[in-house]
């Protein structure tokens, strides 16, 4: 897969922007990239997209701009001109894709027919719309099964509440969606309201919450003393090869001094691939010493670089 493609799966989120002032658009970029979202697709419904994605891509080299709505090869030559990391179509033109594959082009699709047209053409990820209104998840699964190396990139309909069930299916490069850009909030140049949105829209991907707290003890008999207590307070208790769980898992009981002055801190999240994204883009370290993969090679644990109050803290995959 292309860079541009591995960036946006790492990023999770796609948010499709109308721009009737070309000259918002900084502005409007610059408030994604604050929320956790280095992603605009400028769509070319508005007259000047070629200018905003200029705009975009002198002022902020790090947001990945593209163009979205392309349905003429002179708007992809305008766009690539402009500066878009990649083109996005709604629909499968073969006049298009053939003159821009070689710009990253992600087509629209919404049939095996479709689909087969860009395994031809050797593309690795389409474009689904509209995702909802072609029969959602269940049509874009349908989809796969006969095009195994095809990932894909819905679009249309998507919003927080079916979010998560979309990027759950391991075939979703990422969501694309225009509710972390509504038109009032752009038109109000309200971009404490985009970052808030796009920060929420983040924040409700990755799931992120506290999973279990490690609690350092010096060997197995005084962990299992630590244990019996919690368990009068919460109930359960149960031995695994190095610590006591009690409670519903909440608390772990260490044989030894593990990582951390006071213990550890475990936060699961959805993706923790694109929870390293986006607390690294926010100022987080990571030690990559302690990361672990999965038989696919995508990240499923790893620890933060330093403590947060005496505790260490890791991400594990849920």
């Amino acid at each position: 897969m292309n860079p541009i493609l591995e960036q946006i799966s790492k990023i999770g989120l796609v948010p499709v922007i109308k721009l009737d002032d070309p000259d918002k658009a900084v502005d409007l970029a610059r408030a994604l990239k604050k929320g956790g979202i280095p992603v605009a697709e400028v769509t070319f419904r508005a007259a000047g997209a070629d200018r905003a994605i200029r705009n975009i891509a002198r002022e902020l080299p790090d947001v990945l701009v593209g163009a979205g709505t392309v349905i003429t090869v002179d708007q992809v030559k305008q766009a690539v001109d402009a500066g878009a990391k990649y083109i996005i179509s709604p629909g499968f033109d073969p006049e298009v894709v053939s003159y821009c594959v070689e710009h990253n082009i992600t087509p629209g699709v919404t049939n095996p027919s479709e689909v087969s047209q860009a395994t031809k053409m050797g593309l690795e990820v389409v474009k689904f719309f509209p995702a909802e209104a072609a029969g959602g998840l269940k049509v874009l699964k349908a989809l796969a099964g006969p095009f195994p190396k095809m990932r894909f990139i819905p679009t249309g309909g998507i919003n927080p509440d079916n979010l998560n069930e979309y990027l759950a299916f391991n075939k979703i490069l990422a969501c694309g969606g225009s509710w972390m850009v509504p038109g009032k909030l752009v038109d109000a140049c309200d971009w404490d309201g985009i970052t808030a949105l796009a920060k929420e829209a983040v924040l409700k991907m990755l799931g992120a919450e506290l999973r279990h707290i490690g609690i350092n003890c010096a060997d197995k008999d005084e962990a299992a003393l630590v244990a019996a207590r919690f368990e009068q307070l919460l109930g359960g208790n149960r031995e695994t090869s190095k610590s006591f769980f009690a409670g519903c898992d909440e608390l772990e009981c260490m044989f030894m001094k593990g990582p951390g002055a006071n213990g550890h801190l475990a936060i699961a999240v959805n993706s923790v691939e694109r929870a390293m994204t986006y607390y690294s883009a926010i100022g987080f370290a990571f030690d990559t010493d302690t990361l672990v993969l999965d038989d696919a090679g995508k990240p499923k644990f790893v620890y933060f670089k330093d403590e947060i109050g005496g505790f260490a803290v890791h991400l594990v995959r849920r």
